[in-house]
């Protein structure tokens, strides 16, 4: 097996992986902070020598990434104070010292960029605009319609295989990604527009079962550097985003905007939303409905849809208690 650490921290870290995952946790994110913390242990050779430094150099790490929110510092230190609070209930390693944690943030903020039906046909314009290479076109038209209209994540989208999509059929499969493989059906006009793109991705790269489904200059990949960075460009063309920051809507918001435009469509159909959320739920790869509750924006269309369910249920109970009275 690969070594995944390498100061002289590995074997605890390593440790810790073990414990946590004995416990039913995948620990992804936690394995990712571990893994830039050995990095830096390693390029610091003070921190590297001395034990005794821990506490030093956690601080040193958290602080050597001033332009990251606060949020996400947060979130490395709560994987590092794990590490803490393990080693000191090991045998011998009572002594371990922590060190005074910075007071931060443990809820995001962050609110998501719904994409209007507009936005999403203005989008669709400006990739029809790549015109170099030629297939490029064809390709961000592809990858935004699935993003948009089945809400797969950005990353589901790009690892999809040539066996895992049937246009005939109507379905794609999405093997196991935070816990869960599934699959996902789609409408006919969704077909449709992917077996344009099949059309011209066969002419352009090999198209074997195994192959990726979406393709770079490569014939390969597409990698995710490409096309995020190729959204946000259009993004930012369609006037929806700066040209600089962090802030407007990013590519993973046109999976939000799938959410939302579902719940706005059954509350126009006067569905049950409570009934219907295990279904969203389900088909967005969630395990539960707490997962799902992140792309719950309340929308102002949503917002008028529910107030006006609201005040018919009003007016119709008030008209029975009248009838009820006389």
């Amino acid at each position: 097996m690969t070594t995944r650490f390498k100061s002289r921290w590995a074997a605890d870290f390593e440790a810790l992986l073990r414990f946590k995952r004995s416990l039913g946790y995948r620990y992804a994110r936690g394995e990712f902070t571990l893994r830039e913390f050995d990095r830096f242990l390693l390029r610091s050779r003070a921190y590297q020598r001395r034990a005794e430094c821990l506490d030093q150099a956690i601080l040193a790490w958290l602080a050597s990434k001033p332009h990251r929110k606060a949020i996400s510092v947060s979130a490395d230190a709560s994987v590092l104070r794990q590490f803490c609070l393990y080693l000191r209930r090991c045998p011998g390693r009572s002594a371990v010292r922590e060190p005074r944690w910075p007071r931060l943030p443990t809820e995001s903020t962050f609110v998501p960029y719904i994409l209007s039906k507009e936005d999403i046909r203005r989008l669709l314009q400006l990739a029809a605009q790549l015109t170099r290479p030629a297939f490029r076109a064809v390709l961000y038209r592809a990858l935004l319609l699935l993003l948009y209209c089945t809400g797969l994540r950005f990353g589901e989208a790009l690892r999809l295989r040539m066996r895992d999509v049937d246009t005939r059929a109507g379905v794609l499969f999405v093997e196991i990604f935070k816990g869960r493989a599934r699959w996902v059906p789609f409408h006919r006009s969704l077909s449709q527009e992917l077996d344009k793109y099949l059309a011209v991705r066969r002419a352009f790269a090999p198209a074997e079962p195994g192959d990726c489904f979406f393709v770079g200059i490569n014939k390969r990949r597409l990698p995710v550097n490409t096309a995020s960075e190729t959204l946000r460009g259009l993004l930012r063309n369609a006037g929806l985003k700066p040209d600089r920051g962090r802030i407007g809507p990013r590519p993973y918001d046109l999976r939000h905007a799938f959410a939302g435009h579902r719940l706005t469509r059954w509350s126009r159909q006067g569905v049950d939303l409570q009934a219907r959320l295990p279904w969203l739920s389900a088909y967005m790869g969630h395990d539960d409905i707490l997962g799902t509750e992140t792309y719950l924006t309340a929308t102002p269309e949503l917002l008028g849809l529910a107030a006006h369910r609201f005040r018919r249920r009003y007016l119709i109970a008030r008209k029975e208690g009248s009838a009820g009275e006389s």
